[in-house]
């Protein structure tokens, strides 16, 4: 297998420029083709759900995919625009043997992704990606007869199935009555179901982010832009402001002032509330090497332990199989409930959070405060030649920075898993010791980028 094709898939699904390799109509395809024989085993009819966010490149994307598994002897449920969850979900539900969505989660109109569920709901294995990507390469071999072609056909209540399953994980004897939300759904996958499950609850609900024309999912919206939300739900005296992205696989809060609350806020909030329930499952909540230190060490006050994984919220359901846990997630928003849903779900996730509200009958500010966070440090060094990380010089100036900080801290370093970006990340009590060390590496990676040549084929 050639060295491109292994770069095809990244940390969640293939993801790209849309009408450009590999998010063109004939990777799509090429895709289809391949993991349609891939999942075509057995004798029975086989069947894959496909589903799609609101990219204009989504009406490109679509057909070519169909066209792919059809050719590959499937038969194609197409439900339209709808959560990555909800894919997930249908997935299963329907019996199916994969599940496609269509996404490029929180980047803007320009990029589009594809991500594949197995018939379990869950995100595929590393191995089975490689195998998938090893069956597009050459001429297509394996398709169906003509007469063993797949077919096509819409699925006209799947948006109903999921709204009842979201609203299904909200507790019993519980409303919403009462409470004004803002929801911003991105102008993405949501912009209906979010609304309606709200709704439904009870909620007195002001959605935004619900008008998408396929060129403004997420802009200046969501959960990566949630400063106009943090506005409305001050202007309009709001109890909760829920911002998803694009798939609404993740979400940040806005409490009743309008300051943001993070995916660490809200694991420590579920955990604390599910773990006086007797409802958190290993006594572990698991999350990612980016998750705040000031979160570990909350969790370990409740006698509770957090689990770290790399970026990316697979590693991070892995982890919860492995190990029986049902509460995982990420900084950046990605909820993970094992008990409602197989993959990250931003709806779910903030009913859990609302119900802690209601039952506790207190403000967002107070009851999604539970830690002070380290202070930590993000930037991002994008680069265009080969991987400044490889120099030895970076690598040395990484490790007399861990060393500085010690015991009070930690230093993060990582290559991004979808754009050519370096994360560099360092946390600590010292907040300006922080803003040191990130501004040191970041302009010493910047600075040995500009030096290393392009690679062959980037």
């Amino acid at each position: 297998m050639t060295e491109a094709v292994r770069r095809l898939f990244g940390t969640d699904g293939i993801r790209g420029v849309a009408n450009s390799a590999p998010m063109d109509a004939l990777t799509a395809l090429r895709l289809g083709q391949a993991a349609g024989r891939f999942f075509s085993r057995g004798a029975h009819r086989h069947r894959v759900v496909i589903g799609k966010d609101t990219r204009l490149s989504g009406y490109m994307l679509e057909p070519a995919l169909t066209a792919g598994f059809v050719g590959a002897g499937m038969d194609v449920v197409l439900v339209g625009p709808l959560p990555t969850p909800a894919i997930a979900l249908l997935t299963r539900s329907l019996r199916a043997d994969l599940g496609v969505m269509i996404s490029a989660s929180h980047n803007s109109f320009e990029d589009n992704g594809i991500k594949l569920f197995g018939p379990d709901g869950l995100k595929l294995s590393d191995a089975q990606e490689m195998e998938i990507e090893a069956m597009m390469e050459g001429a297509p071999a394996g398709l169906a007869s003509p007469s063993r072609l797949g077919r096509a056909s819409r699925l006209d209540d799947a948006a109903g199935r999921y709204i009842e399953a979201v609203k299904a994980s909200f507790p019993k004897g519980l409303s919403l009555a009462g409470l004004r939300i803002v929801v911003d759904c991105a102008h993405g996958a949501a912009y209906k179901v979010a609304p309606t499950v709200l709704w439904e609850l009870g909620a007195e609900v002001i959605p935004v982010g619900v008008s998408p024309d396929g060129f403004n999912i997420n802009k200046e919206c969501g959960s990566t832009a949630p400063a106009r939300l943090a506005e409305l739900v001050r202007e309009r005296r709001a109890d909760l402001g829920i911002a998803l992205d694009g798939d609404a696989d993740r979400l940040v809060l806005v409490d009743e002032h309008g300051q943001i609350i993070d995916g660490d806020q809200i694991l420590a909030t579920v955990a604390q509330s599910w773990a006086g329930q007797g409802r958190l499952a290993g006594g572990s909540v698991v999350a990612t090497v980016m998750s705040n230190l000031g979160l570990e060490r909350f969790l370990g006050e409740l006698g509770l332990t957090l689990l770290r994984t790399k970026v990316g919220d697979r590693y991070v359901s892995e982890r919860m199989r492995e190990t029986g846990c049902n509460l995982g997630g990420e900084q950046s928003g990605h909820m993970i409930l094992s008990d409602f849903g197989t993959t990250g779900d931003g709806l779910v996730a903030a009913l859990q959070v609302l119900a802690v509200l209601v039952e506790q009958k207190k403000p967002a500010s107070e009851v999604c405060r539970r830690f002070t966070p380290l202070p930590q440090r993000l930037v991002n060094v994008r680069y265009s030649g080969a991987n400044p990380l490889n120099d030895v010089g970076v690598q040395d100036a990484i490790a007399a920075a861990a060393a500085r900080l010690g015991a009070r801290g930690r230093v993060l370093i990582r290559p991004s898993g979808t754009e050519p970006l370096i994360r560099v990340m360092a946390e600590a009590e010292d907040e300006s010791m922080v803003g040191e060390t990130v501004e040191s590496l970041a302009a010493l990676i910047r600075a040995r980028a500009a030096q290393l040549p392009v690679e062959a084929g980037a």
